[in-house]
């Protein structure tokens, strides 16, 4: 007698061996906020140095929506890489326009304007941390940040 071999049955693909479509989560309030100000920001045209503070100090300012948008969407990316990423990302979008603004302005401070756009953005973030009576006082430390060469 002959043994008969079993009839193999045709396997269905596995789910890891599916072709999935990955699809890009919806950006979070504070990316969508930060990249709406880096666009702001690379498109001030000339002179744009002191309305660059002005827009950032605004968009930071303790009652802005920007600071909130920027805590929820840390709060939910906890634990979340790719959202961490991205808010990261959408940040440092702003950071690079600003330090293409810094490049072509001469300024008195003496630091690299990759550092300069680093610590001007973070003063400006700090603003969302101040009580409302100290911000005018933290927008003159600005500008002093970004006085001019003589």
């Amino acid at each position: 007698m002959m043994a008969r071999s079993p009839k193999r049955r045709a396997r269905r693909p596995t789910r890891s061996a599916r072709a999935t479509r990955s699809v890009p989560p919806k950006p979070s309030e504070a990316e969508q906020r930060l990249l709406a100000l880096a666009r702001e920001l690379a498109a001030l045209g000339v002179d744009p140095l002191p309305r660059a503070v002005d827009l950032l100090a605004d968009a930071y300012a303790p009652d802005a929506p920007l600071p909130r948008a920027m805590y929820r969407a840390s709060l939910a990316g906890r634990g979340d890489k790719t959202k961490m990423l991205a808010l990261a990302w959408a940040r440092e979008q702003v950071r690079m326009a600003l330090e293409e603004i810094l490049i072509g302005s001469r300024t008195a401070v003496g630091l690299t304007a990759e550092t300069h756009a680093w610590v001007l953005l973070a003063a400006c973030e700090a603003l969302a941390h101040e009580p409302p009576s100290a911000v005018a006082d933290r927008r003159r430390a600005l500008a002093e940040l970004t006085r001019r060469a003589h």
